[in-house]
């Protein structure tokens, strides 16, 4: 089944959608992106788009952040998302990938006298950390301070290097800590501690991107397991004596760490928390569980 994308201002086949090699945000960063995942359900023969219009509202403020002038409104991303998605005809877990861009073909650092586009193309694209509970070590690459911390291109290099640092040291995924030596997040994921009854996760102020799928745990924990979450400071040492950690992402959903630094974390297996959030997350994003049905877009008319 072909991929498609919205480029230029029409659905075309994925491997059409060429950005001649001046493009201003090639060389600069001058992007914002976002992460969307599609979630096939089988016995509905239905895919669905999870808190569609979450991702686009966090990627209209990274826009404002760059001087994007983005030519379409919420409603009209979120229309243009599900054509594309539903030109592609997968069933199968997807990811969708909208671009927000300074589209001049001018070189140049600046965010000003540039003009700006946005794509979005969609591919299938399993699980993001390609484990049941993931080995995890403590990044020497530090989140650098005082960024504007939204999805931006030009913001994730540091993230790679500490991603390639992890994997090369045979582990699946790193933890970064902030310039003041607090716990941030993982690579590509938000961090989540049990310990003591509460759950504990990095306040925004501390470096980690305000996720969209951190503050569904966050939700669900309170309304559906009367567990509080706690933001604040989280320091290296407490990872070691946490009763459980996870990793949350639109990539990676809920992904339990069964280690870290070579210390086992809740003996190396999956905790029961983790597993119960497991479970309602991977209910809820194939709209098994209609209470929350709001955060499901349907791709496919019936």
């Amino acid at each position: 089944m072909p991929s498609y994308a919205y480029f230029k201002k029409k659905i075309i086949p994925l491997e059409q959608a060429n950005i001649n090699v001046m493009t201003n945000f090639m060389h600069y960063g001058t992007g914002v992106f976002e992460g969307i995942r599609g979630n096939w359900n089988k016995q509905r023969r239905q895919l669905y788009l999870f808190r569609l219009r979450e991702h686009y509202e966090r990627m209209l403020n990274g826009c404002q952040i760059l001087n994007i002038d983005m030519p379409y409104s919420l409603d009209e991303l979120c229309d243009i998302t599900v054509k594309v998605t539903a030109k592609s005809a997968f069933e199968e877990d997807i990811y969708v990938r909208p671009l927000a861009y300074k589209s001049s073909e001018a070189l140049g650092v600046r965010l000003h006298n540039l003009e700006a586009d946005f794509l979005v193309f969609v591919f299938p694209w399993g699980p993001y950390l390609d484990t049941d509970r993931a080995r995890c070590v403590v990044s020497s690459w530090r989140f650098p301070k005082e960024v504007p911390r939204q999805k931006l291109t030009g913001l994730y290099v540091t993230n790679a290097l500490a991603k390639t640092e992890a994997v090369s040291g045979g582990f699946d995924e790193a933890i970064m800590l902030n310039a003041d030596g607090y716990v941030a997040e993982g690579s590509g994921e938000n961090i989540f501690l049990m310990k003591n009854g509460k759950l504990i996760t990095p306040p925004g102020s501390d470096g980690p991107l305000i996720g969209i799928t951190r503050n569904t745990v966050i939700q669900l924990a309170k309304n559906e397991l009367g567990i509080d979450t706690i933001e604040r400071h989280v320091d290296r040492i407490e990872l070691y004596a946490a009763d459980e950690i996870f990793l949350t992402g639109t990539a990676a959903h809920i992904t339990p760490v069964a280690e870290i630094d070579r210390r086992k974390i809740a003996g190396g297996e999956i905790g029961p928390v983790t597993k119960k959030l497991q479970k309602l997350y991977a209910d809820i994003i194939v709209n098994k569980n209609t209470k929350y049905s709001s955060w499901c877009t349907p791709v496919y008319k019936k």
